[in-house]
Parts: structure tokens; sequence; C-alpha cells
């Protein structure tokens, strides 16, 4: 197992560094698809280790390929309003390749889409609390069941529509980490109430929505982004040339009987790095010196920790559990030079969401999505970094906390020139919110720093080692850190529940 290990670690910081390494070097220029292109290189390089389906790979691999084919053949760059979305063209394909090759899994969804109409008591409900900020900060798109979200949603409808369990699992999966369209929940509700609808009309409404999504997810995906204005490329070529390219790999994975929760999942996860993580909003963003000394020091820190645990890993989710633990207790810790802490900008963040819903009750479903996975990772960074300063208590040495047993190294963020030289960065004299100024910019944008590479290389590795277990949505309980330490609502989520 020690080669696979080795595997896991040496692919995902390579998806890593890529990223890093192109946005540092272009970033405040002018973004264009072929930039991407050393991403693809290390995609490219992904190898099956003994043990793993081959055919799960080629799902992460040949998505890959495919999606920056085809981005290449369409446009030269994609505009920031555009970007996020080249990540929700896949799942809605490979659902369509699906239903046109297994017509008992295409009546599954169809008996699914029923159970929607039923539902309207149900989704009425849900949307009237995510469009009044009942649940307070919460990601509507989330990879878990947390309350508000649509995954949590969609696994109270399928408790009660008569399909084999597996297919319930492909379809949760499917608006989980495989993101079937752009559609987040309660949208369609909040947009007709704001514009004068009946509460009755708008439901109607929200629910011929969620239908839609999954009667024809090609084109609901299409006209979504219609409504949304976007201008970069064909999103109908690009999805009808995908789903053609990926045909072949799908099938050989439904053959290969790996879980249709899985076929859903990789090929999407996978892709965002191209014109998403590296794209025109990143260089913007990382013009700024300390934002991406921050990304630079965090990924170091993800490193070397990682390339130190790696003789005395026991099985295959500790390197993923340490990498993203890892990556939690560093941004932590650049909070913290600064004086701020993850339970000051949970408190913070969570006030500042109620009154955004008061000045934005049409604000997109997703908007506060990255202040939730900010404050989780800060949150649980918090927790490892509490508990290393009260053993180490008044003595010397470095600080080192401890993630699953192992020790995470933070030298990384003392040698960064930038991170440790905030004075050249604002008035001297006064540069003592330099870092968290900057950690605030990365609250709505921190797919580098949790990392989404990280996380979805090393996730397939492990879905091939267990092609035939549904490995989204996350089964466990997330620690969100405004439900643990603001809101009152584990009540609502549905972690033990899932399908």
């Amino acid at each position: 197992m020690a080669e696979l290990y080795e595997k896991m670690v040496r692919e995902a910081l390579a998806a890593q560094r890529a990223d890093v390494d192109t946005i540092s070097k272009n970033r405040g220029g002018k973004f264009k698809i072929t930039d991407t292109k050393p991403y693809l290189d290390v995609v490219n390089e992904m190898t099956v280790a003994d043990g793993q389906s081959k055919s799960v790979i080629d799902l992460h691999v040949n998505s890959v390929k495919t999606h920056y084919n085809t981005l290449v053949n369409l446009t030269d760059t994609i505009r920031p309003e555009d970007d996020p979305f080249v990540e929700h063209y896949q799942t809605p394909a490979v659902l369509e390749i699906l239903y046109e090759n297994d017509e008992s899994f295409k009546d599954s969804v169809d008996k699914f889409i029923e159970g929607i109409g039923k539902a309207e008591a149900l989704i009425g409900r849900e949307v009237v609390r995510r469009y009044g900020g009942f649940y307070g900060p919460t990601c509507v798109v989330d990879f878990a069941l947390i309350p508000g979200s649509t995954s949590n949603i969609v696994n109270r409808i399928l408790k009660h529509v008569d399909i084999p369990d597996a297919h319930k699992q492909a379809i949760l999966s499917a608006k989980s980490w495989g993101m079937n369209t752009s559609y987040g929940i309660g949208e369609v509700f909040t947009t007709e109430v704001e514009e004068g609808r009946t509460l009755n009309d708008a439901i109607e409404m929200e629910v011929a929505m969620i239908q839609y999504i999954y009667e024809s997810p090609i084109e609901a995906q299409a006209k979504l982004m219609d409504s949304m204005g976007h201008e970069s490329f064909d999103v109908r070529k690009y999805m009808a040339e995908y789903k053609k390219k990926m045909t072949e790999t799908v099938l050989n994975a439904v053959e290969d009987d790996v879980h249709y929760g899985n076929i859903v999942t990789v090929p999407a996860y996978c892709v965002g790095d191209i014109s998403h993580h590296i794209a025109q909003s990143t260089y913007n963003m990382c013009k700024d010196d300390v934002i991406m000394a921050v990304i630079e020091a965090t990924t170091g820190v993800m490193a070397e920790t990682l390339n130190q645990a790696l003789p005395n890993f026991k099985n295959e989710y500790e390197p993923l559990s340490l990498a993203t633990g890892a990556s939690a207790c560093a941004v932590e810790y650049m909070l913290e030079l600064d004086g701020f802490n993850a339970p000051m900008i949970v408190d913070l963040l969570t006030k500042r969401f109620h009154n955004y819903v008061q000045l934005y009750p049409t604000r997109g479903a997703a908007a506060e999505l990255h202040n939730c996975d900010f404050m989780d990772m800060i949150y649980r960074g918090w927790k490892y970094l509490d508990k290393e300063r009260r053993m180490k208590n008044g003595s010397r040495g470095k600080l080192a906390p401890e993630v699953a047993g192992y020790k995470v190294d933070l030298d990384p963020v003392h040698k960064n020139n930038v991170i440790m030289n905030p004075q050249r960065y604002a008035y001297p004299a006064c540069a003592i919110s330099v870092r968290f100024s900057a950690l605030m910019r990365l609250a709505d944008y921190p797919c580098l720093l949790t990392s989404e590479p990280v996380t979805a290389t090393m996730m397939t590795n492990i879905i091939a080692l267990h092609k035939e277990n549904p490995a989204s949505p996350a089964r466990v309980c997330k620690n969100c850190a405004s439900a643990c330490l603001v809101d009152f609502r584990h009540c609502a989520c549905q972690w033990k529940e899932a399908v």
C-alpha cells in the first residue's frame, strides 16, 4: 500500500502545484484556455495502482482531457462571470448517457421526478427557510447533507420514492459532487416572490424547475446559462461534444460495475481547475501579493506535512484527511498571526449573512457557499491549533498541531517572505490587519486552500479502490462552523439519514 499512498500524494500535489505555479506566473495578466495545459499534463500522468479500477481513473483523466479540448475548440478565453459554471456541464451529459443506455435507471429517475411533484409541502418549507435565512449561512449546493442544501432536500424526497437504493444513491450523488446543472434549490422561488408572485405560484414554479433539471439535464443547464447571460462560448455545443466524446468512457465504467453515484461524480469534480481555478477571476484576485503568498504558504504546509507523513500512512483515507487538515491549520495560523481566530470570523460572517439577506433578498442561491467552506476550514484548523497551544503551554519551540496523529509542519508560513513582512503592504507602523484582509478576500474563493484539486485527485484514487460504493455526498457530520458556534440547526441535518 505504500506505493499507493505515494501515488496519491504525488498526483494530488502535482495538481495543486500546476494550478499555483500557473497562477503565480500569469497573475495580473490575461487568461487564455491554453494557460491551463499544465494541469491537463499532470492529470494525463495519473496511473492505475494495484487494486484500483482503471475505468474510474479513466472517468477522471478523459473528462479533463475532453473538457480542455472542447473548450479550446470553442473559445480562447472565458470571462469571470462565466467561469464558475465550467464544472456544471459534465453531469448533465453523463446523466443523459445513462438515461439512454439503462432503461431501468431512466424509469427510476422518472419516478423520482413524480416524487418531486408530490413533495410540494417539503420543498415549499425548505425554499421559504432558505429565502429568509432561517438556517444561517449554508451551502445550497453543498457536497454534504447539511440543512438548506440541495442534497438535503433531494435526500428527503428520495426516502419516499420506491426505486432501487443504488438508483437513489446515484440521483443523490448527481446533485452533490456531481453537479447536475447550476441550479440551487430556492432560486426560482426567491426571484418569483420578489417579483410579486403569490407564494403558491412561486412554489409551483420551483417544483417545475427542480423536475426540469432531471427531465432534460442538458437543455435545462443551457437555459440556465441563457438566463445568466452566459456569452463566453456555446454551452450547447460544449455539452453535445462532451457527451459524444465521453460516452465510451462512461459505458466502460458501467460495464466495470462502477456505482452510478461515482460515474456521475468523478467526471465533474476534476475539471474545475481548467478555466475556473485557473481563470481570469483568479488572475485578478492574485494580483495582490499577500493573497498569492497565502496560497503559496498553504500549499507548502500541505506538501511538507504530507511528504513527512508518507512512510506512516495506514490507510487510503489518511492522506486526504491530513491534506485538508494541514491546509486548515495553515490558514487558521495565518489568521492568528494578526490576532484573529475562527470563532471571531464565524461570528462576523454569520452576522454579515443576516444583514446580506435583508439587503439582497434575491441573492444568488450560492452566494455564501464559499464563506461556509472558509468558515468550516478555519474552524477545523482552530480546533487543532487550540489543542496544541494548550499542550504547549508556555514552553518554547514550534507550534506543531496534530491531525489524525500526524504533525503539521507550519515552517512554510514562517519562511514566506511576504506573509512574515506585512509592514511592506500597508502603512508600516500599523500593518496589523494585512493577512486578515487577504484572508477575507479568500473567504469568497478558498478553492486552492481547502484544496479542491487535491481533494478531487485523492477522492478519485479512493473511489478507484471502492468503485462499488457511492462516495458522495459525504455521509459524515461536517462540523459546520456556524452550526457549531452560532446557529442551532443540527436538528435539520440529514447526514445520518442519507439514502
